[in-house]
């Protein structure tokens, strides 16, 4: 397959999981004050993954559900990513507001640069450094909103900063996820997605017993499911169905970085989306998801340039 097939075919899937996934956290922090942050994954995935199995089933057929000996690791990723990944960003959803949360998912193209230079030693660039630097810094404005003193103060601004950091303990799960799946080269991105989110789920049904137990969580009537019934539907089949499957495909044909670095265009629109539902942000915010965005794009950029005069 030519260079130009597979950028077009990653650029058509990642266009898939921008369309799905700009909508989620305005969605899903509006979802919370009747479905828990812990039933509200465990419900998306589970409704999720019937129609996963029915699709990989009769698309490669019932024998692309054996695991062929490597269960174990993807079980470990697909608890990771998909476990880990709800379990963090919903509960810390429900401190934070959704624009913080997107511009915080936004930071997993540096982060990765970050973990590779930790993990195999490959230093990057000073140019990439500084545009991590930067990055990091337009985070900074937005979570802290230009007063960073003012964030550990008792108060729903310590608030706020706590939903924060579980968002980002969830957005370091999803880079562990993303990495992954370079491990399983002879399995398609369907099949990887099926195989990693039926023990997600799994581990999601177990997160949301032990909740229950301890009091943090609650089984949702029938009445309440119902009431949300199309946000449901939407969790369901928009943002893992089809978000999931268009990142992992994304992720086959550009490479994670390029996926993650496509993906910046979705705070823009969950900040478009806030905007309209009436939410004002003060020019500190603005100007922090701008140096998010530009600084990403500017590394990005950079990363081409000195691969075409490789």
């Amino acid at each position: 397959m030519s260079s130009q097939s597979h950028l077009l075919k990653g650029l058509a899937w990642v266009g898939v999981s921008i369309l799905v996934w700009v909508p989620l956290f305005p969605v899903a922090k509006r979802v919370l004050p009747f479905v828990d942050a812990f039933s509200m994954g465990t419900v998306r995935y589970a409704i999720g993954i019937v129609l996963l199995v029915a699709i990989l089933a009769a698309v490669e057929g019932v024998e692309a559900l054996r695991y062929e000996g490597r269960f174990a690791a993807a079980a470990l990723f697909g608890l990771i990513g998909i476990t880990g990944f709800n379990a963090f960003v919903w509960y810390g959803l429900g401190f934070t507001r959704p624009e913080h949360a997107s511009i915080i998912m936004a930071t997993q193209t540096p982060l990765i640069a970050i973990l590779v230079w930790l993990t195999r030693g490959l230093r990057p660039a000073g140019f990439t450094l500084g545009c991590i630097a930067v990055a990091f810094a337009g985070v900074l404005m937005v979570v802290t909103r230009g007063d960073p003193a003012g964030v550990f103060a008792a108060g729903a601004a310590s608030a706020t900063l706590l939903g924060d950091f579980f968002v980002f303990l969830g957005a370091l799960s999803w880079i562990a996820y993303t990495l992954a799946a370079a491990r399983f080269p002879r399995w398609s991105p369907l099949r990887w997605t099926v195989l990693t989110c039926l023990p997600g789920t799994a581990g999601l049904v177990a997160v949301n017993y032990l909740a229950i137990e301890a009091g943090i969580s609650s089984v949702p009537s029938l009445s309440t499911l119902g009431s949300i019934g199309w946000q449901i539907a939407y969790f369901a089949i928009g943002t893992v169905v089809l978000g999931v499957l268009g990142f992992n495909f994304s992720v086959k044909y550009l490479g994670p970085l390029n996926t993650l670095l496509s993906l910046n265009l979705v705070p823009v629109g969950v900040f478009a989306i806030e905007a309209a539902l009436g939410a004002r942000f003060t020019p500190v915010e603005l100007a922090g998801a701008g140096l998010v965005v530009a600084a990403l794009v500017a590394n990005n950029l950079f990363l081409r340039r000195a691969a075409a005069r490789a």
